[in-house]
């Protein structure tokens, strides 16, 4: 099929034809026949403005059958013609609708969750724009926008101190996709877009950033959770044992000695010992991550210093009495 286009193409071009090439900025394509007749398609507007540039007169009911498909959550093509004479009329609009897939109003509803900001921008009008934002549950939209406003939109929200995730697959996304902090482009998208962006989605799922941003959150949580766990952990395990190594030196220690280590040398080598299994312990949560549920920062904190800090805590004085009782009756510990 597309061979068969292209070669009408050429042969068009051969006798005299020009192609009008859509743009963010004229909404409207089209092409011009060497008779001096043409068509455009396009927005109602940009097409609407294109008859009466040459003369002709835009239907009364045009306007209102652009803005009821609109409001329907439908794209409007108007469609007009130039005859040989030069002039123009409206032949008629083309109702486009774009499908939204099943479930996306969850996915985007997971996307709230995780404390993120989900904004559409399209080219459509605002009518349009506002029904599929509705339809699909996106915070917010912008509408009839050009590859302009998007890198405008970006930088706002980064100036703001907001990382920015940018997904697209058209021509006009690619310096969006540049711009933005990670930028994920469509592999049934352009060339341009790909090159753009971070990474290319082989699913061509806009709502993969649910899985991009959890597997990233995941590994900040694990890395947090290592590191509390490991300060929580060193700081109980010297609290638990000098005491105990330095109570022959200075007697007053003995107060803290509130594990009752049996010797200097048992809590020496017990904290060896549990440190050493400890290390071997924390290496599947390392290879494994920390499970990512959608919470806010705030309980996320809440329960990484529950679960890791206060079980650091605990750790070493279960551990290291449980050690020191083991091998407190081996010769030379006494």
């Amino acid at each position: 099929m597309e061979e068969g286009i292209a070669a009408a193409r050429a042969n068009a071009v051969a006798a005299g034809a020009t192609f009008v090439e859509f743009t963010a900025q004229t909404r409207m394509s089209g092409i011009d026949l060497a008779d001096g007749s043409g068509v455009r398609k396009g927005a109602g507007s940009a097409v609407g403005a294109w008859v009466r540039a040459g003369g002709g007169q835009v239907p009364d009911d045009m306007t209102r059958l652009v803005d009821d498909i609109a409001a329907s959550g439908g794209t409007p093509l108007v469609v007009a013609r130039q005859d040989a004479g030069g002039t123009r009329h409206v032949v008629g609009v083309v109702h486009l609708k774009d499908v939204v897939k099943p479930g996306m109003k969850e996915r985007f509803d997971e996307l709230r969750r995780m404390g993120i900001k989900t904004v559409m921008i399209t080219g459509d009008n605002r009518l349009t724009a506002q029904a599929i934002a509705a339809e699909a549950g996106v915070d917010d939209f912008l509408a009839e926008a050009t590859p302009e406003d998007k890198m405008a939109l970006i930088k706002k929200e980064q100036s703001g101190g907001r990382l920015v995730a940018m997904t697209g697959d058209g021509t006009n996304d690619a310096p969006a996709l540049a711009q933005a902090d990670v930028g994920v482009a469509m592999n049934t998208g352009t060339s341009a877009a790909k090159e753009a962006g971070n990474m290319v989605d082989l699913d061509s799922d806009p709502t993969k950033l649910i899985e991009i941003v959890g597997i990233g959150k995941q590994l900040l949580i694990t890395r947090g959770a290592l590191t509390t766990f490991s300060i929580a952990n060193d700081v109980a395990k010297y609290f638990a044992i000098i005491p105990a190594m330095f109570v022959t030196v200075f007697p007053g220690l003995g107060v803290l000695n509130v594990m009752r280590l049996h010797s200097p040398e048992s809590a020496m080598l017990s904290a060896v010992v549990f440190n050493a299994l400890i290390i071997v312990a924390l290496i599947p949560l390392s290879l494994r991550g920390v499970a990512y549920r959608p919470l806010s920062a705030a309980a996320m904190l809440r329960r990484n210093l529950l679960v890791y800090g206060l079980g650091g805590v605990v750790a070493p004085f279960v551990g290291i009495k449980l050690i020191d009782m083991i091998v407190s009756p081996l010769p030379g510990l006494a």
